[in-house]
């Protein structure tokens, strides 16, 4: 939805990139792969993202290359003292809270006959915890396999999730199993709860 304010679908994954590791370095190929476009594209934004003054070309030294790039890999980095900075990085928040919105309407609505449906992990900077979602019900598998590759696809980085029916989680409940008790635990969403944990 953003990438039309910002012109560009490239340019606005290479802004989200670069936001969400504001003290990271990347280099021109790692930018491409993370954006899932071409070099070219990633090139010419980069050009006027620095012309922008958001972000500038970081020196090579041997804390970088072990980032994957090589001696001649151009990196960069967002300039977190840019005055455009705390307002783009809100903007970039709030687009990522509407994707995440209409990604939990759409398990809600494709997924199947959903129980408990769960955020942690990523969803709530829980970074211990082994799965950021946890799903309990009668699933379709296939359909919240491809939702969350979509996106997975959009965000630019991994989701783990974890699917169960009902007898399998009752069971893992009943004993007290560790991994369910980390989630209830750590800090959770509960989208769908139909068993009252808190």
């Amino acid at each position: 939805m953003l990438e039309h304010f910002f012109g560009s679908r490239t340019r606005f994954k290479l802004l989200q990139i670069f936001f969400r590791s504001p003290t990271k370095s990347f280099y021109v190929r790692e930018l491409a792969r993370l954006a899932g476009t071409q070099l070219n594209g990633v090139r010419r934004e980069l050009a006027n993202l620095e012309n922008l003054g958001l972000i500038a070309p970081v020196e090579v030294n041997d804390s970088l290359p072990g980032a994957g790039g090589t001696e001649r890999s151009k990196y960069f980095r967002v300039c977190t003292d840019s005055l455009l900075f705390p307002e783009l990085k809100s903007l970039l928040l709030k687009a990522e809270l509407l994707e995440e919105r209409e990604f939990v309407e759409l398990i809600k609505k494709r997924g199947g006959d959903i129980a408990l449906f769960m955020l942690t992990g990523i969803f709530t900077q829980e970074n211990e915890i082994e799965t950021d979602i946890l799903i309990v019900g009668k699933i379709k598998p296939q359909s919240v396999a491809r939702i969350i590759k979509d996106y997975e696809n959009e965000l630019g980085r991994t989701v783990r999730y974890t699917v169960m029916d009902e007898k399998e989680f009752q069971s893992r409940r009943e004993i007290g199993d560790k991994f369910l008790y980390r989630i209830f635990e750590a800090r959770h969403l509960n989208v769908i709860d139909e068993y009252g944990i808190n």
